[in-house]
């Protein structure tokens, strides 16, 4: 889920032969990659128009990846590392309690959707509303993705537990399971609406139905 801060910048270095201000051709493909996925999911974002917006020839493209398949799962394994960095930030923030930290990263990630003018969505919320179209490869990673983020959160509420916000009989996995089920549903409405109500309205439920 985008939040108020930007996807990673792309890596400085001197210019590389394609003519652009970065040396890692590669990253800028991957970020440029983010950014559309983020906006359009897979099947309105071809590799041509990320060669176009980037000034990259097709040739290279093919030196980093066999095709739109495998630049694909390059792109949700670094879309995976940024967001999840970004949530260990918010979850593991000790200076807050548990849930305070959840209600946190929700405040941010609705300044990040107005921030982008509700055109950014999840990466993997995106990919997951076009399943039916993904390679197993893709599906797999997605699911892979989405457990691993669980896992953040059930840690996080663990900690719940252990200061008495949540009951010491809380099934800390179920509940993280539930949360990313309905935020992605959240996620969604909100860039439907063009409002930041379904995620505040989520974040509310949620909190009555763990406490």
């Amino acid at each position: 889920m985008q939040t108020n801060d930007s996807l990673p910048r792309r890596p400085r270095g001197r210019p590389a032969l394609h003519g652009q201000s970065y040396a890692d051709t590669r990253d800028l493909l991957i970020r440029r990659g983010m950014e559309l996925l983020t906006e359009r999911g897979i099947s309105a974002t071809s590799i041509d128009e990320v060669l176009r917006s980037t000034q990259i020839p097709k040739g290279s493209f093919y030196h980093y990846f066999a095709n739109k398949s495998e630049f694909t799962l390059a792109v949700m394994d670094a879309y995976h590392r940024y967001f999840c960095a970004k949530l260990t930030r918010y979850l593991g923030d000790g200076s807050q309690p548990p849930l305070t930290r959840l209600a946190t990263f929700v405040d941010s990630a609705c300044r990040g959707m107005e921030r982008f003018d509700f055109k950014r969505g999840c990466l993997i919320g995106n990919l997951g509303q076009e399943v039916v179209q993904l390679e197993p490869a893709l599906r797999l990673r997605l699911e892979q993705i989405l457990c691993a983020w669980e896992a953040l959160l059930a840690q996080s509420l663990k900690d719940a537990m252990t200061t008495g916000d949540l009951a010491a009989e809380t099934d800390c996995a179920a509940l993280a399971h539930v949360f990313w089920i309905g935020w992605e549903g959240a996620v969604l409405r909100a860039r439907l609406v063009r409002s930041t109500e379904p995620m505040i309205s989520f974040l509310q439920f949620f909190m009555k139905i763990a406490t």
